[in-house]
């Protein structure tokens, strides 16, 4: 599997090796390097793409440290979800924060326009609106339009990692059976 990564991505994402070096992962150390968190199956994997997904767009700074914990509760893949996190690297990172910052003006407008406003109350009780800001390091707007993408992209993320691994997993599985049958017919004849 690791060979077949592009090189930049095996110079950019920490190994297993490199992390149970690191002095500040190691009082977190059984807990992070459990093997169920570093085996690829059809659980933990997409969970690993959703988690890496939220936490990349969600989290400007550290989300490395944060994705780690975060799959260490949710049992998710830990290199699913660091290979991930690059969506809130700056390549990616102007572009989510424009269509974020629009997203929150809309849903906030069209907030404004009801006469309840469902949004704004329940984040002025709740204190979410304090919470996001302080998460993403943004103005309300565009905190809520990055809750937004980050739900969406971690949603989609997660049905179409688990569809392509059952489609991935049912072909290898068929060219096995073709290959015993072939080495069957063959060896019938």
């Amino acid at each position: 599997m690791n060979s077949r990564l592009p090189a930049w991505f095996r110079s950019h994402i920490p190994s297993r090796a490199r992390l149970e070096q690191s002095r500040y992962l190691s009082p977190f150390a059984h807990l992070i390097f459990r093997s169920e968190l570093w085996r690829m199956n059809c659980r933990s994997v997409p969970r690993g793409v959703a988690l890496g997904l939220f936490v990349g767009v969600m989290i400007p700074l550290a989300h490395f440290v944060v994705a780690i914990f975060v799959a260490v509760l949710v049992r998710a893949n830990i290199p699913a979800a660091l290979a991930v996190t690059f969506i809130g690297f700056p390549v990616f990172c102007v572009a989510i924060v424009a269509l974020a910052c629009e997203i929150g003006e809309w849903l906030l407008h069209i907030d404004a326009m009801t006469g309840i406003q469902p949004i704004s109350e329940t984040m002025l009780h709740t204190r979410t609106d304090h919470l996001l800001q302080q998460i993403t390091g943004a103005g309300l707007d565009t905190a809520l339009g990055l809750l937004v993408i980050a739900s969406v992209l971690s949603s989609v993320g997660l049905v179409l990692t688990s569809v392509f691994w059952r489609w991935w997993v049912a072909r290898k599985r068929r060219q096995r059976l073709e290959a015993g049958l072939a080495r069957r017919n063959a060896a019938a004849a």
